[in-house]
């Protein structure tokens, strides 16, 4: 590694520099929500616009550095990668058809979560969790469908806006399950007619609210402990193999030191001989 190459590894990996980073995040962050105020803020928006583009120039510097010192490796860390779409969707025109990606510049505040370590885990945990989370997906998709059928087809006639058909019968079965109006706005006025209709609402509530949507908490809350026993697994092997270093070179040391012992005996002897 060349010595710029170096001073560059330094500079990126030094802690200041991290800091800076985010500091500049989040000041990105400030300007772009002062520039959404149109009225009061309006002599502002050039001075606003200008500072906009410095955050992202240093943006831009930043990944180039992370570039030059690791190369192609960049690209096989997904973090990087995170990072350097965020930046390269800024400097898309956003003319014409992709006017809407003006609206995408937000995206860079979402950097914070390769920066913060603590915030990294929690998305890394949410990521693994996405196989178990999928499983519980389908079974819930699995719950609504077969209760949006039963819905339609008891309260589809009385009931057309609430459950005139399959996809109307989804749509109230979530209002339901988010437990928003659905007693006075939903489950009561069916029940003037259906008197057992708590039958179908409260069963379907136990189900779908308090034991399916747990289980998402659960899966969640399992991933982000496993990854937290990783991470101190870790950290305890780098303890470890820390220890091992510095016990290797004290060993080395102490070698080096007899070495010199004996070679001084071997010279007063020689001396006295």
């Amino acid at each position: 590694m060349s010595t710029w190459r170096d001073r560059t590894f330094a500079l990126v990996q030094a802690a200041w520099f991290g800091h800076f980073i985010l500091g500049v995040i989040l000041f990105n962050a400030a300007i772009l929500g002062l520039q959404t105020a149109t009225v009061s803020l309006s002599s502002w928006q050039p001075t606003l616009r200008v500072l906009d583009k410095i955050c992202l120039s240093i943006f831009i510097v930043e990944i180039l550095m992370r570039l030059y010192v690791w190369r192609l490796r960049f690209f096989k860390d997904p973090w990087s990668i995170f990072d350097f779409s965020v930046v390269a969707i800024a400097l898309i025109p956003a003319t014409g058809p992709l006017a809407v990606l003006r609206a995408l510049r937000v995206l860079r505040v979402l950097r914070v979560l390769t920066i913060v370590p603590s915030m990294r885990r929690v998305v890394s945990a949410l990521l693994g969790a996405l196989p178990g989370l999928g499983a519980i997906g389908m079974l819930l998709m699995l719950i609504y469908y077969v209760f949006a059928v039963i819905a339609t087809d008891l309260f589809g006639k009385a009931f057309p806006d609430w459950f005139g058909s399959i996809g109307l019968s989804l749509y109230t079965l979530f209002q339901v399950m988010t437990l928003e109006s659905w007693s006075m706005g939903i489950s009561r006025p069916v029940m003037e007619q259906y008197p057992y209709a708590w039958l179908f609402f409260v069963p379907f509530i136990l189900v779908a609210t308090f034991t399916v949507l747990n289980l998402f908490i659960a899966i969640i809350v399992n991933a982000m402990q496993t990854f937290a026993e990783q991470d101190q697994a870790h950290e305890r092997q780098a303890e470890i193999e820390e220890a091992d270093r510095r016990e290797a070179h004290l060993q080395q040391q102490l070698t080096s030191i007899h070495e010199e012992v004996r070679q001084l005996r071997e010279l007063l002897m020689q001396r006295q001989g």
